[in-house]
């Protein structure tokens, strides 16, 4: 076990009484209640007839208090809103450097690398590993109470009300957004966002509960999971070498499935096949589902990619059915049991609603008070992020993937500059721009095709009568321009310190021989790889660059996988199946991995890997966090000063049985696999946030 194996307590929440809620002098009212049904009732949100809300997410009433926003807005810097809170943020202006010595310009790199820490080893087992010199504390976990009155996390006693207030599940993406204060190097303050993918109800729920197949325990377990999954929005402080989470913050704020009431905007609003007998508009919608990964934008607002929504979706595809072929290129129905109790969910009972989800969310943490808002300009697919960046003449550039084998990689082009000053003058900036879709040549020439309606062959001979038909159907919209295939993009990660893209590409094994090509050039790929593009003239607008690879993934000591890595990489610094991705303020690259299934493969738990882009070690990986059996890591986001990373944890014990030495029998809430992070008789393992600082308070790895 690593010197490091976890063996501290967690951080736990303040006192009820904390007396830190004092601390803000804006008065807020309460947050909107979330209603949830009876047994024998469908999910209705309070907030579905809230008369003091318009769809846009503001208040219209003029008695009502001012946005948050605004008002931080007042007390931020330019610098703290606009640089700390877009992705990349740089240590210029923070007055921070790396440790001395320590390799900084792009393209030096000493012996060891861009990277200065112990490299850990590989392995599965119970606990999370990291290197020495670090610190690696539980920040947040499952079912913690957030909002006022929540209760404490109960695993016998669990209910869809309680877990409404509380830290949801299967946390992944992350992003920090800094409050006043944050620079006085005492007291540093922010808000943590985070995503909340899915359940995993074997272990989440108590047997009785998970096994109740009867209309009230469905309708129980159909409330609890929308519940659980969403959005969490969290204040944190940092005193001192330790953070901890606000438990009663007027900032904390729950975002779910079934409670919160979802603004929808852009060219699709308003559209007949987003249109329901629950909502004849078009332009609102219960709940955000399948949050994978994100991205933040440059005025502080946090995007939540929705992926794979099919899973939450039954009843049966007629050929009759109005949305057959659009529905069959997602996979919907997968067969969820949401539909059981709740009609949304159900393709026959509302033939429109699963249209109104696989979008890309806008949420304004610094305004508890607003309304996330689905932004239709981005497309319609299984998002995995949004990570954005700006063009050379200043416009938003988001680029994302659309998870799944022989899928395409994205970006959507803003039409309006981001206005620096006025944060409000870019509310609607993503709801006009272009959608590209990545075309990239053998010859490493990489090509951005624009999905706008009118042409062939996206007019109105096949079925696109209006650009809100290219977005619902943004798949085969991008098929018929001629995309390329892809092998499963995932996170997508701009690099404002050298202009460069990173695509993560987590595996394809259904790619045969002869559908391999230099992008994508293993057949059966087990182990993914990562691309590199360099747009024209080093301007992420542009419509053309070039493309290279810069790794292929697996094990390199086994000729068969096909892997490709720098020479110095060592036994431990090779990793499958990249994921999430982040740079960080020294614009160094860190890839998480997700192996599911092929962690038998690899014989190594996911975890954090450091990867060199630059000079003559180049594709080198070295390996930082490691979590327990059976969960996936995701979500790495850094401080601005990048002296605290966050990364989250989930589906703790989800291990494979019968495939992992040790781990042979099947992983359930009595008999986890592993009972992180309390290691507490009868509490079951838990999705967690952590928070790694190294022990002189220096930049991570430097």
């Amino acid at each position: 076990m690593d010197a490091n194996a976890r063996t501290h307590p967690t951080i736990y929440p303040a006192a009820r009484n904390d007396p830190q809620k004092s601390r803000h002098d804006v008065h807020l009212a309460a947050l909107p209640a979330l209603v949830w049904p009876r047994l024998s009732g469908i999910l209705q949100p309070e907030s579905m007839t809230d008369s003091k809300r318009n769809f846009t997410g503001r208040r219209t009433h003029e008695d009502a208090p001012p946005p948050l926003c605004q008002l931080i807005a007042k007390a931020l810097t330019r610098r703290q809103v606009l640089g700390a809170a877009l992705a990349g943020a740089t240590l210029a202006g923070t007055g921070l450097s790396p440790r001395p010595g320590a390799a900084q310009e792009e393209g030096e790199g000493s012996a060891a690398g861009r990277f200065v820490f112990p490299e850990i080893s590989r392995g599965i087992d119970r606990h999370d590993h990291w290197p020495p010199g670090y610190s690696a504390k539980v920040l947040i976990r499952w079912g913690d109470p957030l909002l006022p009155d929540a209760p404490d996390f109960e695993p016998h006693a669990q209910s869809p009300a309680a877990q409404a207030a509380q830290f949801g599940y299967n946390n992944d993406y992350t992003a920090f957004f800094p409050l006043p204060g944050f620079e006085s190097g005492e007291l540093q303050k922010g808000l943590l966002c985070v995503n909340h993918e899915n359940t995993t109800g074997r272990l989440m729920l108590p047997p009785e509960r998970w096994a109740d197949r009867s209309y009230a325990g469905r309708t129980w377990r159909v409330a609890m999971e929308q519940a659980a999954i969403g959005c969490s929005v969290v204040e944190v402080v940092r005193e001192g070498a330790d953070w901890r989470y606000l438990r009663k913050s007027p900032f904390n704020r729950r975002i779910t499935a079934g409670g919160t009431y979802c603004a929808i905007s852009g060219p699709a609003a308003g559209h007949a096949r987003l249109k329901t007998n629950a909502d004849v508009t078009g332009r609102r919608v219960i709940g955000t589902l399948a949050n994978c990964a994100g991205g933040v934008t440059p005025w502080g607002t946090y995007l939540s990619a929705e992926e794979n929504f099919h899973e939450f979706f039954n009843g049966r595809r007629f050929k009759s059915h109005p949305e057959f072929d659009n529905y069959r290129r997602l996979g919907i129905p997968r067969g969820g049991k949401w539909g059981i109790v709740d009609p949304r969910f159900n393709v026959n009972a509302a033939p429109n609603e699963a249209n109104r989800f696989g979008w890309v969310v806008e949420i304004d943490p610094y305004d508890p008070q607003s309304l996330p808002v689905k932004r239709t300009a981005l497309g319609r697919f299984k998002h995995e992020g949004a990570e954005t960046a700006l063009s050379a003449d200043g416009r938003l550039v988001v680029y994302m993937g659309d998870d799944e084998a022989f899928e395409h990689l994205y970006k959507f082009v803003s039409n309006a500059k981001v206005d620096p000053e006025h944060a409000a003058a870019n509310r609607d900036l993503l709801d006009d721009g272009i959608l590209y879709v990545a075309r990239f040549h053998e010859d490493g020439h990489l090509e951005w095709l624009p999905l706008v309606q009118g042409a062939a062959p996206l007019d109105g001979a096949r079925g696109f009568e209006s650009q809100a038909d290219v977005l619902i159907e943004t798949r085969r919209a991008a098929e018929l321009m001629g995309a390329t295939p892809m092998d499963r993009p995932e996170d997508v990660q701009p690099n404002p310190h050298n202009g460069r893209v990173y695509v993560a590409l987590t595996a394809n094994p259904q790619r045969t021989a002869s559908a391999a090509g230099a992008a994508n050039p293993r057949a059966v790929n087990h182990f993914g790889h990562i691309i590199e593009l360099a747009e024209a003239d080093g301007d992420f607008a542009s419509r053309e660059g070039r493309w290279d690879i810069l790794v292929l993934c697996g094990d390199p000591a086994a000729a068969k996988s096909g892997a490709r890595w720098n020479e110095a990489t060592s036994a431990h610094g090779w990793f499958a199946n990249p994921d999430n991705l982040a740079v960080d303020a020294l614009g160094r690259l860190w890839v998480c991995s997700d192996q599911g299934m092929r962690v038998a493969r690899t014989g190594t738990a996911d975890g954090l890997w450091a990867l060199e882009t630059e000079g003559s070690l180049r594709g080198m990986g070295r390996l930082f966090y490691r979590v327990p059996v059976g969960a996936e890591l995701c979500g790495p986001s850094f401080t601005p000063d990048s002296r605290s990373l966050f990364l989250a944890v989930q589906h703790v014990a989800a291990a494979p049985a019968g495939l992992l030495p040790g781990f042979d029998r099947p992983s359930t809430f009595k008999d986890p696999a592993t009972r992180w992070p309390d290691f507490q008789p009868g509490m079951p393992p838990r999705p967690s946030i952590v928070v790694i600082t190294e022990s002189k308070d220096r930049i991570i790895a430097s």
